[in-house]
């Protein structure tokens, strides 16, 4: 279905992410990979989903050479709490540190996708709220060292031993907590217009 509406594209993904190339992969989507370094600096007024819809077209904006048939697919995930942005940790202790604020509350995690094409520009965000249950300092040690989520907003993966043990609830997309709101962007390539 969504195959046969995209045969008219050359869908490039700009995302090394494994679960971001996979969620394409189950849409059934041909698709091709291609990363362009960037430097994921946003300006500091920016809160919450201002941030991921900066970053993503930040990253699309990279691609200065697009042709008439690409289709491109950028994306950033943040994870917001108490104000500030969570990102990817730079280390044990920082990744440590995170989870053990995140242990026993709530957050919310933001995903903004960016479509373009030569000649058009969109960009959807979703928000997903995750509440944490009391996580113990053993718990987290465990998971930091076992799973080295330092490539991952907020220091963890929810589809990760960390979600199953922990995650006391969920409201929205568990999708986009992984990185990327499969459910809208489902909708916005079925009715792509540009």
């Amino acid at each position: 279905m969504l195959k046969e509406k995209l045969s008219k594209y050359n869908v490039i993904l700009a995302s090394g992410s494994p679960r971001r190339q996979n969620f394409l992969k189950e849409l059934d989507i041909p698709f091709t990979v291609q990363v362009k370094s960037v430097d994921e600096v946003y300006p500091s007024h920016l809160k919450a989903s201002e941030i991921t819809e900066y970053l993503s077209e930040l990253k699309s904006n990279a691609f200065t050479d697009l042709k008439e048939k690409d289709l491109l697919i950028t994306s950033d995930t943040i994870v917001w709490f108490e104000g500030s942005a969570l990102e990817k940790p730079k280390d044990k202790k920082e990744a440590f540190q995170m989870l053990k604020q995140l242990s026993g509350k709530t957050h919310k995690v933001y995903t903004s996708v960016c479509l373009r094409t030569s000649s058009s520009q969109k960009t959807v965000t979703d928000v997903t709220s995750v509440e944490f249950d009391d996580l113990t300092d053993e718990e987290i040690s465990y998971y930091v060292k076992t799973y080295q989520p330092y490539d991952k907003a907020g220091s963890y993966g929810i589809q990760e031993w960390i979600g199953l043990i922990g995650v006391k609830s969920i409201r929205g997309s568990y999708f986009n907590v992984m990185g990327l709101p499969v459910h809208k962007l489902y909708k916005e390539l079925m009715n792509l217009s540009f």
